[in-house]
């Protein structure tokens, strides 16, 4: 190298770091590039990702080849600076040759080049992916060798490589990532998914009429009153039974029944022919099982019951569809913001619906209520004006009807309070 001009080895050493450059900024992008993102780009035959997922598909080989070229070419360029400090300085130039090489593949081709792959891994990688597959089949056996070598000594320590398994996400995980999706997914999208994800952990009791609120028809009334209850009633199916709700004996579809028979001519029997038989689900169902079974079985309302046989509560398609996308009928009024920044709730409405709706994190695990919340969190029924803290929030308790609390007020805590 004393005949090489010192044009010629600041030129060639240039080059070395800026292929150190090149290994280091590959390495990082490949390592993190959005996988899901280069899954999609491989559907679509895109060519650079096809070969980023060959790459990827052995990764011990990519890295061996990576680490391969960033050693040789870190140490060629050491041995180039040493020259070129031998040549200006003589030996005494050594120490200072070592400083600035370090100093200038420390920048350029470790921070500088890692820092930009990190920021943008999907054009890194999709360059380097032209390049890196070439020098594999050059340095082929070269890279067969060193990931052998390290291969075994990592077996004798006792670490045995399987293949790396595929790029699975976890409900929770899923969930994170929809949740962080910020602007690439509008909020009621992102809420949609989010509440399609909790549908495994929701069940049928979560969503469900209660049995008290439940409209149906006693064969045990006055046919006068029965007439008057479905022509009065706005829903499309009716339970009917005798004497109670344990002894359902099918399900009414008011339309139907009106348009076969006018109600002038209707009596108790032609009402029993045009009941449908009551399909019964049980409370602990999961709710994707039941919107399941109710695409497999056609059925748009059905009974909930526990597990000795009662009749608990009444799920509908539309419940379970309500549950996935919010208010099919507008904005619940079960819910009212006051003036003065508090909220007047419906003390009937589920816990789930109401942490929808206003955003907050009310306990979903125990009581389906607010009104069994406060019950349980009391352990006695309460009076009208009792104040009690549940949840952070400062609860009122405006309005009872019987042993239930019909209406109550909660403040803000100062945490959720807007900003002045």
């Amino acid at each position: 190298m004393d005949d090489l001009p010192l044009g010629a080895l600041f030129s060639a050493l240039a080059v070395l770091i800026f292929l150190s450059a090149f290994f280091s900024g590959s390495e990082t992008a490949l390592m993190a590039i959005n996988r899901y993102r280069l899954q999609h780009l491989v559907k679509q035959k895109h060519k650079s990702a096809l070969r980023v997922q060959k790459l990827l598909e052995r990764p011990d080989r990519l890295i061996g080849l990576i680490l391969l070229g960033n050693n040789f070419v870190n140490i060629l360029a050491s041995s180039l600076a040493t020259v070129i400090a031998l040549r200006l300085y003589g030996e005494a130039g050594i120490a200072a040759a070592a400083g600035i090489l370090t100093l200038l593949v420390l920048i350029f081709g470790e921070v500088a080049p890692k820092t930009l792959a990190a920021l943008y891994p999907e054009r890194v990688a999709f360059s380097a992916a032209w390049i890196l597959p070439l020098l594999l089949k050059l340095f082929y056996p070269l890279v067969w060798l060193v990931n052998l070598l390290a291969n075994c000594f990592l077996f004798a320590l006792g670490i045995r490589l399987k293949q790396a398994p595929g790029t699975v996400l976890s409900t929770e995980e899923l969930r994170t990532v929809v949740a962080e999706a910020g602007a690439l997914l509008p909020e009621r999208f992102r809420n949609m998914l989010l509440t399609i994800l909790d549908l495994e952990s929701a069940t049928v009791e979560d969503v469900m009429i209660p049995r008290q609120d439940i409209q149906g028809i006693d064969l045990d009334d006055p046919l006068e009153t029965v007439l008057e209850q479905i022509k009065t009633c706005p829903h499309t199916h009716l339970p009917v039974f005798k004497q109670n709700l344990d002894h359902v004996v099918g399900v009414l579809c008011v339309r139907k029944l009106l348009l076969a028979s006018p109600s002038a001519s209707l009596t108790k029997e032609t009402l029993c022919q045009a009941l449908e038989e009551a399909y019964f689900v049980p409370e602990s169902m999961p709710l994707h099982q039941a919107l399941a079974d109710f695409k497999q079985n056609h059925k748009r309302f059905a009974l909930v019951v526990d597990e000795y046989g009662d009749v608990q509560g009444l799920v509908t398609l539309e419940d379970i569809l309500q549950e996935l996308i919010g208010e099919l009928t507008g904005h619940s009024n079960l819910v009212q913001k006051q003036a003065d920044g508090s909220y007047l709730v419906d003390a009937s409405i589920s816990l789930r619906e109401l942490n929808r709706l206003t955003g907050w994190n009310l306990p979903t695990s125990g009581p389906k209520t607010l009104n069994g919340l406060i019950m349980e969190h009391l352990e006695t029924i309460p009076n009208p004006g009792t104040s009690l803290k549940l949840n952070g929030f400062q609860v009122e308790i405006l309005e009872m009807e019987g042993n239930a609390v019909k209406k109550a007020k909660f403040y803000l805590p100062e945490s959720m309070q807007p900003a002045a």
